[in-house]
């Protein structure tokens, strides 16, 4: 499936729909079935101080995450995507999976607040490009327009 596909699918599946863990579990697992070398795809929710572990695809994750921790951290607290190429380089990573080797995480932001953030793990060094960026943070962008 093309970048541009995924994100025409993400919508079908998403568009009339506006309950935010109903479409997070749906992109999980249309994400997670649709790209390779991944093992984890999921969302972490802010709860007004913390991020919590929302809907995802995968091994077992962390609960709960601090705004001042790892790569989901740094992504809620600067609002900016994070693409980590080895997570092992990074000193205040989380690992939840011992076997992600880069991450990438893009922000969740509407009307101007943190909803959360949309995190995808890999277990191959350096796999997300700046492609493979743009389509994530389009995918976020599809999910927010479903819960404004």
């Amino acid at each position: 499936m093309t970048h541009d596909e995924l994100v025409d699918a993400a919508r079908g599946l998403l568009t009339g729909e506006h309950d935010l863990i109903a479409n997070t579990a749906n992109l999980s697992a249309l994400v997670y079935q649709s790209l390779p070398q991944v093992n984890w795809v999921g969302f972490y929710l802010y709860d007004g101080s913390e991020l919590v572990v929302g809907p995802f695809q995968g091994k077992p994750a962390c609960v709960r995450i601090g705004l001042d921790r790892g790569v989901c951290g740094a992504a809620a607290r600067t609002r900016t995507t994070q693409r980590v190429a080895d997570v092992h380089a990074v000193a205040d990573h989380i690992a939840c999976d011992a076997d992600s080797r880069s991450e990438i995480v893009v922000p969740l932001v509407a009307a101007d607040e943190l909803i959360g953030v949309f995190d995808i793990d890999s277990p191959v060094p350096d796999r997300f490009t700046a492609d493979d960026q743009e389509l994530i943070e389009a995918l976020a962008a599809v999910l927010i327009d479903t819960i404004l």
